[in-house]
């Protein structure tokens, strides 16, 4: 179970580092260029033993708190042409920090 954990941990930090590579569209992108970076280097480090597991919950915690503080106040969706793009970059963003924060 130990080398399966590992190499999920391997395919999001890949994940993780295409989505920092991705931000450089994105209105604010040397905040989520960041975020994205930081949350592949954290994967690494579990992945290498690298870090302690208080690293990976911390920014877990922080993460859930990041979801909750952007999430919109009205849900459209993801694609371009559903709603408010405002919304839906929110959302977008908002559930990048969900996921970044269950791996």
């Amino acid at each position: 179970m130990k080398h399966f954990f590992k190499f999920v941990g391997g395919v999001f930090a890949i994940l993780f580092f295409f989505s920092a590579v991705l931000q450089y569209n994105d209105p604010d992108p040397l905040f989520w260029i960041a975020i994205y970076g930081i949350a592949t280097l954290i994967t690494l480090g579990f992945v290498f033993n690298k870090v302690s597991y208080k690293v990976p919950a911390l920014v877990g915690l922080l993460g859930v708190i990041g979801f909750i503080l952007i999430f919109p106040e009205k849900f459209e969706g993801f694609a371009i042409g559903q709603g408010d793009i405002k919304n839906i970059e929110e959302a977008r963003e908002a559930f990048g920090l969900l996921i970044i924060s269950m791996v």
